[in-house]
């Protein structure tokens, strides 16, 4: 099955005066990676809001994004009264040692934000089992959609990329035809050169020393075993991108090994026409390399 690694997703939920406004973005990565940013009140949950992302997405660098909008009375933070109370004796009793009037009026204002004063309310146990009730539909929602795009990009992506085996398979079957002609080229080659040499000096040459030299020419420039196991790994991308398993890292080992085989079929076959298919053949590898590494 081929899915793509790059989507979005979204949902949004209104209860009471509190709106939730959720974001799941994914992005390209060998393996799985999360950033999950909630609010301070709600990051007990991270630990299980990564559990449904990996459950659902398989790999990819995903960021999940929760702001919650609070505009009822329950979001005023709890104001820990015996640390103010402390703080202002403090006050006093410096203002005191200092010669001041420890009888002073304290602006309260700025001892608000003092460390320890005001405080976010403590949620029960039933306030954080709705929390995550309400958290674990929105997650939901939002990876459907995630994955609904992922999909859609996905067939893009396989229509692309079976395009490229399909060139890849029409070079093969060049080189596969080419492949006996260059051995009967350069038969015939050797055999004008060597008539050539020894046409002045009057020597002939032993026709089975010319067999043996073709031989070794044909042994050392045998190209057949790649070209069967290029087509085996075309035959096996082909495949993958149609089962129901998620096929990103054997679809990149495929393609790294299709380039193995052209290298060594540059590298062994004395020819150039067959030369420049191999660099069509390179190029059209790199190309789907770079396509696949979109594949989750």
């Amino acid at each position: 099955m081929i899915l793509s690694m790059t989507g979005y997703g979204e949902a949004y939920h209104q209860d009471g005066g509190v709106s939730y406004a959720l974001e799941i973005r994914s992005l390209n990565n060998r393996y799985f990676k999360s950033s999950i940013k909630l609010p301070e009140h709600l990051q007990f949950l991270e630990p299980e809001v990564e559990r449904l992302l990996r459950q659902r997405v398989g790999r990819g660098s995903v960021t999940y994004s929760l702001r919650v909008r609070n505009t009822s009375a329950d979001a005023a933070y709890e104001i820990n009264e015996p640390a103010l109370r402390s703080y202002i004796e403090q006050l006093r009793a410096a203002m005191a040692a200092t010669g001041g009037d420890g009888n002073m009026t304290v602006d309260l204002a700025p001892l608000l934000a003092m460390p320890g004063v005001c405080q976010p309310r403590v949620a029960g146990e039933e306030a954080k089992k709705r929390w995550w009730g309400l958290i674990q539909d929105l997650t939901d929602r939002a990876i459907q959609q995630l994955l609904t795009m992922r999909q859609n990009e996905g067939r893009a992506l396989r229509v692309d990329l079976l395009s490229h085996i399909t060139k890849l398979g029409e070079h093969m079957k060049f080189l596969r035809e080419r492949a006996p002609e260059v051995i009967k080229y350069y038969q015939e080659r050797l055999r004008q050169r060597v008539e050539t040499l020894l046409s002045d000096v009057r020597i002939s040459l032993d026709k089975q020393d010319l067999l043996k030299e073709i031989a070794i020419f044909a042994e050392r420039c045998d190209i057949s075993e790649e070209i069967a196991r290029f087509l085996s790994h075309l035959d096996q991308f082909t495949t993958l991108c149609d089962s129901k398993e998620l096929a990103g890292r054997k679809l990149d080992f495929l393609a790294q090994e299709m380039l193995r085989e052209a290298n060594t079929i540059g590298s062994k076959a004395n020819d150039s026409e067959i030369s420049c298919h191999v660099v069509e053949v390179k190029s059209l590898i790199d190309r789907l390399k770079e396509q696949v590494q979109n594949v989750e």
